[in-house]
């Protein structure tokens, strides 16, 4: 019976590939354009906090 399973050194090589692909990502600048985006979103909560106030 075949065992469709990964390796365990293949889940270890699949993990660390994991880890450091989102390290990367994580460590990377935003786009401007994203930036701009979550500037806009959080200013708009805020104004929203301020007229329930």
């Amino acid at each position: 019976m075949s065992n469709d399973l990964p390796s365990e050194k293949a889940r270890q090589q699949i993990d660390a590939n994991l880890k450091r692909v989102f390290r990367e990502q994580e460590q990377a600048d935003l786009p401007d354009r994203l930036k701009e985006l979550l500037d806009k979103l959080k200013a708009q909560d805020q104004s929203g906090l301020d007229q329930k106030s």
